[in-house]
């Protein structure tokens, strides 16, 4: 219980500007996602009406996951230095796959009787996508950003080793001092906005997911 009082002291403490690198954090993870959000899914919707490129980028984007989150990290240090340039590519990088394949999962998915009702109705390729295949596969794809959203911020606790800043600065100052309250202070945020993320995002999937099998 100690420990947990002086990790909560030390967070508290205006000096050690806590609120400044859940900012960073938040602010880091935020723009990743949102540019891996911009790249996967049109690239999935894409990709997804054709068969064979489908394999082909599905199987591409996957050999990404397979390479550790640190390693692309310092792959882009060379190219952008310290700062927050090398951990947005990599953290983006991370965040596509899960959202290219299960927006093209999603897309690939929709009941083909769904979509010959809407040319049927009239409907050109853009209503159709935005009326009927998109929210239909929008629970799908929302699984696919509980994944990178998890990811990005977990992932964004290493930005601290080539100055991306955030709560991984504690984690790594604990680790350096031997300071398990500064390692907690540190820690125990990126877990509980990990867990938020995931909340609320399953919440907002399963709201969805009734309505379009209605």
């Amino acid at each position: 219980m100690d420990l947990f009082q002086q990790a909560w002291e030390y967070i508290t403490n205006p000096q050690n500007r806590f609120l400044l690198k859940v900012a960073e954090h938040l602010q880091l993870s935020g723009v990743a996602i949102l540019l891996a959000v911009a790249i996967g899914v049109p690239v999935g919707i894409m990709v997804s009406r054709y068969a064979l490129l489908s394999r082909v980028a599905v199987n591409m984007v996957g050999i990404l996951r397979v390479i550790p989150s640190i390693a692309i990290l310092f792959l882009f240090y060379p190219l952008f230095g310290l700062g927050a340039g090398a951990p947005l590519l990599a953290l983006t990088i991370l965040a596509v796959p899960p959202l290219l394949i299960n927006t093209d999962a999603g897309m690939r998915g929709v009941d083909p009787a769904a979509i010959e009702a809407g040319r049927g109705m009239g409907m050109s390729y853009w209503q159709l996508l935005g009326k009927v295949q998109l929210p239909l596969a929008l629970p799908v794809v929302l699984a696919g950003l509980r994944i990178a959203a998890i990811e990005v911020i977990a992932s964004a606790t290493l930005a601290t080793f080539i100055g991306g800043g955030g709560l991984g600065e504690f984690v790594f100052r604990g680790l350096t001092l031997a300071r398990d309250d500064i390692l907690l202070a540190g820690a125990v945020p990126i877990a509980a906005l990990a867990l938020i993320a995931e909340v609320a995002l399953a919440y907002l999937q399963r709201r969805l997911t009734p309505r379009q099998a209605v």
